[in-house]
């Protein structure tokens, strides 16, 4: 069994943004897990104050006189000062109990009824050590109504809000969304199990790929030859084309393979997770997580931007809601103007093709005539773009009131829908169609790997550009350059392209 020094890491390079000391290779950003993590504290604690005004209403309600505010009952019991240290305690307490408890990690790997029992156990253990702390300093004035109250109240919070979070996961999950695309690199019986552990449990969020075949491996494969993707020298390949975040390694291998790994992980940025044992030299004081009943330890965290990715999803969902209920009365119009000027249904829904390759439902108010896709065909040769792209300007299947829609992109306001479903986010690359992935190059899957968009960076500086090249050139910049400052300007533009009606 291969070990690696961290001697050997040091002589073969440091990394950029990371550290390279006794702990081996460390990521100083922040992941997603630890962006939800701190989320679900910050949930928490607004529960536990909630938990708290809810206790100080029943626990003291039967002492207040006639004509007494709740206020000055309070202030009237102990110094506001001794109070507020006792809270804090309880919260520090509670917060420390559930992390040690790992209900801030990936708690699904946790049976309900299991993580049901550490929220309880957590919330109970945090108020022993409140209630040992006023016996201590002889909080005699300390209504124990409220104590017990706050410790009740938060117990039901913790456990409703635990139920809450595996459900909103689990949900995601079985849409498709959140999951990590998942290879693991080697084709031994520790694969092969790894692999049943994976499809066996739908709420680790994992999605199985294939394996890897590993250089040097003597024993006889155990995977089946039909999940065997390739080799590992194929690896940035099957990366790309499978919209890869994690691989796990569940073999023996040699340190340049290892290293030469790591380098390819922070280039694509993907995670790599290792079964311990394999590669002790790298991990010796890392955090052993769960994957199923297997442990994993990581030693490349991917960078994933959690907190403006998170900004980003908030923005999409609070401007979408805006939107349709500043345009309801203008939607109803269109809607009532596609239905009598043509026969056919007032949406047309396509298939399209939306983060790591995934299907959705693409909603848009019909602008052609019912039978488009058996016209289409007649009129490939009239086709005004270049590479798998078609349009053309005069379309004769375009109806009447189509071309008024498509003139001011007003065909494309259903996809506020797909905004809120979390299909889709108001900016980024246009979803392509199924025929149109087909025929991609491997450098244009990565306009893939974000959220498609409403609206883009080719909508507002080269819509009627018609080279393809062109078109994924500004999709990919946009992938490569994304911040929410560039959303914001492109919804800028985006507004005055309608205003002008430069639409096609």
């Amino acid at each position: 069994m291969a070990t690696i020094s961290l001697d050997s890491v040091a002589r073969h390079k440091t990394f950029p943004g990371k550290s390279v000391s006794t702990g081996g290779i460390r990521r100083r950003t922040a992941t997603r897990a630890g962006f939800n993590a701190r989320l679900m504290m910050g949930c928490d604690v607004a529960g536990i104050l909630i938990s708290l005004a809810l206790a100080l209403r029943f626990g003291l309600e039967r002492w207040m006189v006639p004509g007494t505010s709740l206020k000055h009952l309070i202030q009237s019991q102990t110094p506001i000062h001794i109070q507020l240290s006792y809270l804090a305690l309880f919260l520090a307490a509670l917060l420390a109990v559930a992390h040690h408890h790992g209900l801030y990690g990936s708690s699904l790997t946790y049976s309900t009824l299991n993580e049901q029992r550490k929220a309880v156990q957590s919330c109970l253990t945090a108020g022993l050590l409140l209630c040992g702390a006023i016996y201590m300093m002889h909080g005699v004035l300390i209504s124990r109504a409220v104590v017990a109250w706050l410790i009740g109240l938060t117990t039901i919070f913790f456990s409703i809000s635990r139920l809450y979070w595996r459900r909103t996961a689990f949900r995601r999950y079985e849409r498709g969304l959140d999951t990590h695309n998942v290879l693991i690199l080697g084709t031994s019986t520790m694969s092969t199990a790894m692999y049943k552990q994976i499809v066996g449990n739908g709420h680790l969020g994992r999605t199985f790929k294939g394996f890897i075949e590993m250089p040097g491996t003597c024993s006889a494969p155990q995977a089946h030859p039909g999940q065997v993707l390739g080799t590992f020298d194929q690896l940035r390949y099957l990366t790309r084309l499978h919209f890869i975040d994690e691989v796990i390694i569940t073999e023996s291998c040699s340190t340049a393979t290892v290293l030469s790994l790591v380098d390819l992980a922070r280039e694509l940025g993907i995670e790599v997770l290792v079964v311990p044992g394999f590669y002790d030299g790298l991990t010796p004081e890392a955090s052993i997580e769960y994957l199923g009943d297997f442990p994993v330890v990581s030693i490349h965290h991917r960078d994933e931007k959690a907190i403006a990715y998170f900004l980003k999803r908030a923005s999409d969902v609070v401007l979408a809601t805006i939107i349709m209920l500043l345009l309801s009365p203008i939607l109803l119009l269109i809607a009532l103007a596609v239905r009598f000027d043509s026969e056919g249904s007032v949406f047309y829904v396509s298939e399209r093709i939306g983060r790591k390759g995934r299907y959705f439902p693409c909603l848009k108010f019909r602008t052609m005539v019912a039978n488009a896709e058996q016209l289409k065909a007649a009129l490939a040769a009239k086709n005004e773009r270049t590479g798998i792209l078609f349009k053309m300007k005069d379309d004769p299947r375009i109806t009447r009131v189509g071309r008024i829609l498509r003139k001011y992109s007003l065909d494309e306001l259903p996809q506020l829908f797909n905004v809120l479903r979390g299909e889709m986010s108001l900016v980024g690359p246009r979803p392509p169609l199924a025929s149109e992935v087909e025929k991609y190059e491997l450098e244009h899957y990565r306009r893939l790997e974000v959220m498609p968009g409403l609206t883009g960076l080719w909508q507002v500086r080269a819509r009627q550009d018609p080279s393809f090249e062109r078109y994924v050139a500004l999709d990919l910049a946009y992938v490569e350059n994304w911040s929410l400052w560039l959303d914001l300007k492109i919804l800028v533009r985006t507004a005055e392209v309608v205003f002008r009606g430069t639409g096609s």
